[in-house]
């Protein structure tokens, strides 16, 4: 193999000393991409010369897991020799009740996922998380936290709660799940809100419509105690694993690195190939064991995304089939709730698994982005998801991989990244449009998506047939 320098890949791990003519790598590890600064190392099929190994082992980074913000995993749920008494104190305290998406959230911040975080926030943490996306820790540092997490209250809850310090946590089915300690209530400036996290105040906003327009007009913070684990009993909390399970299984699979692939729709062989292509770039750095957690966001999502049920079963078809590896893939639900809201959700996709142990993180185009709800355009600029975590404040220890595009080569008839040079040969297959393939049971091109995977999908889109001409049938 000889080594060539190429500005257009993508290589996160490459830290130029730029203060002698000829660039060497420096031996600091770098965990931070910038694509505007920093030179890409690319390898080509030939013989690898001394002197380019002598450079490759001189950038490879510490072969260690990343630690989590401040050092330290957060657990909130309460140990077990202790609930017993924490349900009793709980049944005389004022009762706040949780909507599902706040359910979610307990779960989230119960885990450690949004970690150093310990409950609902308090005013001065939303206000940091809104204005600046990040939190000041006490040695000074910052961790990043670009979504506000936060429970709201209505009138008549925050009269009932009066002067009490503390309250319970009640979840959509009655039970109590979870004691607030040391509260704090403030106002909920909705618009404020929305403008600060989303950009824009117009309406058809997914989260928005669901979690924030209907919500009470007080935001009540404080600490969590979680009274037992969070369970969803839907046949998939065996794919919940917390971070420290995660971890604890990277560990038992002896991952020299860790990369996360994010995602709320089904594995088509273009995600596939991005995947299996990471792996192996990682290998060609020197890594032995890279292992892939494939996180699925398993809370709220909008109503025309494919529901994780469906989902998880259609990943499941993906690794039997053997697009993707199991020995070296883990498959596990992120819990958090789907906001849509492009480049400052997708900090918090990235920070939130730093917690769960991965040290590289896979980004594409408009993550966490959706279509102008009122508008025939993207809400975002699809290339400004992937820079803003290379310049986020608190994820500079993540190393950030953007992904080159993928496409159905029609040539090849498989999927293939995408080259310029031959654009005509090559097709775009959005998620919309693979939803209306599956919709009207027409079959995508051979190589979009292996076959298991792809009937998981027309069962599904037919089962909700007879649903949508019910519906038709009652609206007339």
């Amino acid at each position: 193999m000889s080594l060539t320098f190429k500005p257009q890949m993508i290589t996160p791990i490459s830290h130029f000393n730029k203060t002698h003519k000829n660039p060497s790598i420096s031996t600091t590890p770098i965990y931070h991409l910038n694509q505007l600064t920093t030179l890409h190392i690319v390898f080509s099929s030939r013989k690898m010369t001394s002197h380019a190994k002598k450079m490759t082992s001189r950038m490879m980074i510490k072969s260690s897991l990343i630690e989590p913000d401040c050092g330290l995993l957060v657990d909130l749920v309460v140990a077990e020799d202790q609930r017993e008494v924490k349900v009793a104190e709980a049944e005389g305290m004022v009762k706040v009740g949780l909507k599902k998406i706040d359910l979610e959230w307990v779960h989230v911040v119960s885990e450690g996922w949004a970690s150093p975080l310990k409950g609902f926030m308090r005013e001065d943490e939303y206000l940091q998380s809104l204005h600046f996306n990040s939190l000041r820790v006490g040695d000074g540092g910052v961790v990043n936290m670009s979504l506000p997490i936060v429970l709201a209250i209505d009138d008549e809850c925050k009269q009932r709660i009066g002067g009490d310090s503390d309250v319970a946590l009640v979840g959509p089915d009655g039970t109590t799940v979870a004691i607030l300690r040391s509260i704090e209530i403030y106002k909920h400036n909705k618009e404020e809100r929305i403008a600060r996290t989303w950009g824009t105040i117009a309406p058809g906003l997914p989260y928005v419509e669901e979690a924030i327009t209907p919500a009470g007009d007080w935001l009540i913070g404080g600490d969590l105690e979680v009274l037992s684990p969070i369970k969803y009993n839907d046949g998939l909390d065996n794919y919940r694993l917390s971070p420290k399970q995660l971890r604890e299984e990277f560990d038992r699979r002896q991952a020299d690195a860790v990369f996360a692939f994010q995602l709320r729709n089904p594995v088509h062989n273009g995600h596939a190939l991005l995947m299996n292509d990471t792996r192996k770039r990682l290998l060609d750095l020197g890594y032995k064991n890279p292992i892939l957690l494939l996180n699925p966001l398993g809370g709220y999502t909008k109503a025309d995304d494919v529901p994780l049920d469906v989902r998880m079963e259609q990943h499941s078809k993906v690794l039997e089939d053997g697009v993707l590896d199991p020995e070296t893939t883990i498959v596990s639900i992120f819990p958090s709730p789907m906001h849509y809201a492009g480049p400052t959700e997708v900090q918090w996709h990235a920070k939130a698994r730093i917690n769960a142990g991965a040290n590289f993180y896979i980004v594409g185009r408009d993550p966490a982005g959706m279509g102008h709800p009122t508008e025939k355009r993207d809400l975002y600029n699809p290339d400004h998801g992937k820079k803003v975590l290379s310049m986020a404040p608190g994820l500079e220890k993540l190393n950030i991989l953007p992904f080159r595009v993928a496409a159905y080569d029609t040539v090849a008839k498989q999927m293939a990244f995408f080259d310029p040079s031959r654009a005509k040969d090559f097709l775009f297959i959005s998620g919309t449009k693979m939803r209306t393939f599956a919709r009207t049971g027409e079959s995508p091109p051979n190589g979009f998506m292996c076959p298991g995977g792809w009937d998981v999908l027309v069962k599904y889109y037919a089962s909700l047939q007879p649903e949508e001409a019910k519906s038709v049938a009652v609206s007339a």
